[in-house]
């Protein structure tokens, strides 16, 4: 309680700092509306073109985008310690004054970064949400909001949980991998879609290596009426604990890769 109570103060405290500079952050914010806008109008535009995607119909598609722009960006908004300042926290040797505090690696990066301008992302991604439940014509139930919740939960987990693969490659480079962001950024674009209009090889990496498919499409599909893989309702259940795994799995590897840090001497 008292790590989440000082993550707590540190993001209303890095909140109120983004917003001394109230027209830049308005500008910025804006930015990233158009951002995320120009996505979800490529999604309209495949639906408008097509009608349905396979056997899934345009309120699907909407609804699998909504599901994918809400937890992505609600990791970058609150996760941006890992998922984009860790690289330059080496390069600057910021991390050497993390180890040297007598609170948690992990929980001072958490607390060291927020992103509040994605709001507006996540504004669209509820947006899409709102129009996929309505076009999809869901009845939705206390079971189907649970398993929306657990499944937006659980993504988040595992999509801070493929970021910190990054932060483990840049203990030892010290700069950034790039080839991480295929299954990060290439995976936000690519799972914003439903998972078996791909070929064998990108549903296998996005269903095993970065499983996407088990957090998000599993659960979307059920709450969706439909059924994935031909697995029964109760996968979409279960499925979704998939992020917490990969999640508490980096979280080790994270840690041991920690022990092996040298400083760059900045």
């Amino acid at each position: 309680m008292n790590t989440l109570r000082l993550y707590i103060k540190s993001m209303g405290m890095l909140l109120r700092s983004h917003l001394q500079y109230t027209s830049s952050f308005f500008m910025q914010t804006l930015a990233q509306l158009v951002m995320e806008g120009g996505e979800m109008m490529a999604v309209i535009l495949i639906v408008d073109r097509f009608q349905n995607l396979k056997d899934w119909s345009g309120g699907n598609l909407y609804f699998f985008f909504g599901m994918m722009s809400v937890s992505f960006y609600l990791t970058e908004m609150f996760g941006r310690g890992i998922t984009g300042d860790f690289p330059s926290m080496v390069r600057s040797g910021r991390l050497d004054t993390f180890l040297v505090r007598p609170r948690g690696v992990l929980t001072q990066i958490m607390c060291s970064g927020t992103d509040p301008r994605r709001i507006t992302c996540i504004a669209v991604g509820i947006v899409a949400l709102i129009m996929g439940s309505s076009l999809s014509g869901i009845v939705w139930s206390p079971l189907k909001v649970f398993v929306l919740i657990e499944s937006i939960a659980m993504s988040c987990l595992l999509i801070l949980g493929l970021f910190m693969i990054e932060a483990i490659f840049c203990i030892f480079s010290v700069k950034s991998v790039e080839l991480v962001n295929a299954i990060t950024y290439g995976g936000r674009s690519a799972c914003q879609y439903p998972i078996d209009v791909y070929p064998l090889p990108l549903r296998a990496l996005f269903t095993i290596v970065a499983p996407f498919a088990l957090t998000l499409h599993v659960p979307a599909s059920w709450i969706l009426g439909k059924t994935l893989y031909g697995w029964p309702w109760w996968a979409a259940l279960v499925t979704p604990l998939s992020g917490a795994i990969v999640f508490g799995i980096m979280t080790i590897l994270f840690h041991l890769a920690l022990r092996h840090y040298r400083s760059t001497g900045s």
